[in-house]
């Protein structure tokens, strides 16, 4: 197993998950990483990696580089080189159902996969922390459609267990996301924004940026669905215990 950084939501713009971001910078154990960031959801908006690049290269010290896969073609040798040499992935947020469709025509989704079981630091934010799940609660449909719109359960890589949902703080997402839930046979994690569940290995921790802001552990059971804060320790806590029966 390896490590994947699974932010709720935030302005990255605004400096509002810094430590967060302190944080995946420091887990590659490196003093100058190479950082990639992938603005494929956001259809890779210029402002939006100019921001990635002060954040992760000016503040936090990273080399910084782009996988620009809707404004730029590329060859499969070009995309795998720029993959492969990171110390770190960033997947900016975004139209989620988009994102993984032109990663899974380009092979991103595989070498991406790849990259993990290689030890390179994955993180994202929103669409960028949806798509690493087996499945998300997706706000992908609001891209599509200028009228009414509802959230969607989306099939992502998988490759960590259970349905998630960002935002959690936002809109209608606590009720919708049990909605979802309730007899999906899923185990639901559920980030606020400005918050942050960090997998690495078999163990698991909860970061924050404000007091305020949670993770739960959302769980379909005889009882109905039952919403549980994963609660903040200072060490890391085995992975077994977030996806346990309650």
């Amino acid at each position: 197993m390896g490590t994947i950084v699974v932010i709720g939501g935030g302005e990255l713009i605004e400096l509002e998950t810094l430590e967060i971001d302190r944080k995946v910078v420091q887990l590659t154990q490196k003093a100058k990483p190479k950082a990639l960031f992938i603005p494929t959801a956001s259809s890779d908006a210029p402002g939006y990696c100019d921001t990635f690049s002060k954040v992760y290269g000016d503040i936090l010290g990273c080399e910084t580089s782009h996988l620009l896969l809707v404004s730029q073609t590329y060859t499969h040798d070009e995309i795998t080189d720029l993959i492969t040499a990171a110390d770190l992935i960033y997947v900016g947020g975004g139209n989620t159902r988009k994102m993984l469709e032109i990663w899974k025509n380009t092979g991103v989704d595989t070498l991406l996969k790849e990259a993990y079981s290689s030890g390179t630091v994955l993180a994202g934010l929103s669409a960028g922390s949806i798509c690493w799940f087996e499945y998300g609660h997706s706000d992908s449909e609001a891209f599509d459609d200028q009228g009414e719109w509802q959230y969607i359960k989306l099939e992502a890589m998988g490759i960590l267990p259970g349905i998630h949902c960002p935002h959690y703080n936002e809109d209608i997402r606590v009720e919708d996301f049990t909605r979802m839930v309730k007899g999906g046979g899923l185990p639901g994690i559920a980030v606020d924004n400005n918050c942050a569940i960090i997998y690495k290995d078999k163990e698991y921790k909860v970061m924050s940026t404000r007091e305020e802001a949670k993770a739960y552990r959302v769980i379909d059971s005889e009882q109905g669905v039952v919403v549980t804060e994963i609660e903040e320790h200072p060490s890391y806590r085995p992975l077994y215990e977030l996806y346990s029966a309650l």
